[in-house]
Parts: structure tokens; C-alpha cells; sequence
């Protein structure tokens, strides 16, 4: 039972940061930004966020910099957004799953 609730919680998390990531103003927070994947520790004291990019892996790094940098400020707006008994230290990590996909689609186009 208590997987339904983790697994509702780190959705619930993706979701808001997701929107928070939309109101930030740092210039390296730029382009086609998505969360892949939001791991969530069992005790909601560790939150692993997992960054992707449309244009590239290198973006996708530059715009993870720019969010460990107002990861304080992450915290606290997921911290009144959420009715959390704490909010969860976050990590932000880049992943090239996006280019990845894109990749294997074009590749499947030119089968075709």
C-alpha cells in the first residue's frame, strides 16, 4: 500500500517542478527542458530529478548547473506548494533520454 502513496508523491513532485522550472529566470534554464524521472526517497529526504533535453546532452547539463544554483529555491516553493511533513533535499541530474528517443525515431524514418 504504501508504494501507491510514494508513487503518487513523486508525481505529485514531478508535476511541481515542472511548474516551478517554468518561473525561473536563470538565462542557463533555457529550450525545450523536461523531467524525465523524479526518484523519491522512501523517508522524502532525498529527491533525485532527472533533467532532459531536446537540444542535447550538453544543454541539458548547462541547464542542470543553472538549477542546483536555485535549488534553494526550489525546495522551498515545493515546500509550500506540497503539504509535506518536509521537503525533500533535491538533485538534479542530466539525462540524454530525450535525444536518445529522437534519435532512434529518426532512425526509424529513414528505414522506412
Amino acid at each position: 500500500m504504501a508504494s501507491f502513496r510514494m508513487d503518487r508523491t513523486s508525481e505529485d513532485v514531478k508535476r511541481e517542478i515542472t511548474d516551478i522550472m517554468r518561473s525561473l529566470k536563470d538565462p542557463r534554464i533555457t529550450g525545450l527542458l523536461s523531467v524525465v524521472k523524479v526518484d523519491l526517497a522512501k523517508d522524502l529526504s532525498l529527491c533525485r530529478v532527472y533533467i532532459s533535453s531536446l537540444d542535447g546532452y550538453e544543454k541539458a547539463k548547462e541547464a542542470v548547473k543553472g538549477l542546483e544554483s536555485a535549488a534553494g529555491y526550489v525546495r522551498r516553493e515545493l515546500g509550500m506548494r506540497m503539504s509535506l511533513r518536509r521537503s525533500p533535499e533535491i538533485k538534479f541530474i542530466a539525462d540524454d533520454s530525450i535525444e536518445h528517443s529522437a534519435e532512434i525515431n529518426r532512425l526509424l524514418h529513414k528505414l522506412k
